[in-house]
């Protein structure tokens, strides 16, 4: 079978090979795909800036973990069968469970043996079949169609807003930083919630601006149009840490969902970071990974989202073969996908 993997190559790179079928013991349930979102990371191993963990003593990976696929085998009793649409859980529990991973957490794991679907350690999902266990498969509503693909990265959103949830003492206005699919679908959470949404991002034109509009929240282009005074702010872009704090109201909360340098202008030093949390109350939190209970939540927000919008959060759609274009970024792009059935 076809798959796209990662080959440590010098500084390794990416491409489209023939690749063994998935073995029985990869799990019980075998999945046709349908579907791979592409997102930040499986850009980061094609730019060779960031490069996955190999299973041990290979000298590859499959990757992506942005999956949708349709049930081709599974085992009696497994509570799923043949034609069901599934997305498969990208963090396993290290071997040796930690207290988190033990009380149903692994996305917390506090071990180094955890592996990640497509990312650490194990094959993730970019492949013509690949196999889950009934654990770690989450059955998609057939209603959802190929936005199921939304899955996984709506899980990351629906647990950054737990966390907010859980910390926030007032709830009146969110702003998201980055209008990617992480921070549309951030956006899309916090109208859900009957926030006051305003998303920034740097891009004038193109399908964001008019994805955040679809959702009746406010697009902005600068910091100068914020105001500030948000409860809660989503940095998804993993670029504006320090304008994240800055413009969170006083007991607001800022969480962390993007990774990468803080472009902020000009940048909070360690003694002004310190005065706006302490002499604020603000709470700065961080979250990575998932779990299944963020699986369900994020597949209730899609279930709940107009169809039509979560259609334009994706395209283009490109055959496996051509995995190159969807690895393209453009201002009418927001999620890419690699469509298997093409």
């Amino acid at each position: 079978m076809r798959a796209l993997t990662f080959r440590d190559i010098g500084s390794g790179s990416l491409g489209v090979e023939d690749v063994l079928e998935p073995p029985p013991e990869e799990g019980g349930i075998l999945v046709e795909a349908v579907a791979l979102g592409v997102c930040g990371t499986d850009r980061m191993f094609a730019h060779r800036t960031k490069a996955p963990k190999l299973p041990p003593g290979r000298d590859r990976l499959v990757i992506g973990h942005e999956s949708l696929g349709r049930v081709l085998e599974s085992p009696p009793g497994s509570g799923f069968y043949v034609g069901d649409l599934v997305v498969g859980i990208v963090r396993a529990a290290d071997p040796v469970p930690c207290a988190l991973c033990a009380a149903g957490e692994p996305d917390l794991c506090e071990n180094d043996g955890f592996t990640e679907r497509g990312i650490e350690g194990r094959d993730g999902f970019g492949s013509e079949r690949f196999r889950l266990t009934p654990g770690e498969a989450v059955r998609v509503d057939p209603d959802l169609g190929v936005a199921g693909v939304l899955l996984e990265p709506t899980s990351i959103v629906s647990k950054a807003w737990e966390k907010l949830d859980l910390l926030l003492r007032r709830r009146g206005r969110a702003l998201v930083l980055g209008a990617g699919p992480i921070g549309l679908l951030a956006a899309l959470l916090g109208v859900q919630r009957g926030y006051e949404v305003h998303v920034m991002d740097r891009l004038d034109h193109g399908r964001k601006p008019d994805q955040v509009r679809g959702l009746g929240a406010t697009y902005h282009t600068a910091p100068a149009t914020l105001a500030g005074g948000f409860d809660a702010v989503l940095e998804c872009s993993g670029a504006l840490v320090s304008e994240a704090v800055r413009q969170s109201a006083p007991v607001g909360t800022i969480c962390l969902i993007g990774e990468g340098e803080d472009r902020s202008t000009p940048v909070l030093g360690p003694a002004e970071l310190t005065r706006e949390l302490i002499c604020r109350n603000k709470t700065l939190v961080g979250t990575v990974s998932s779990n299944r209970r963020h699986f369900d939540a994020g597949q209730r927000a899609l279930r709940q989202a107009d169809p039509r919008w979560l259609a334009g959060l994706l395209g283009p759609f490109v055959a496996l073969e051509d995995w190159r274009s969807a690895f393209e970024e453009g201002a009418d792009q927001v999620k890419a996908v690699i469509n298997f059935s093409a």
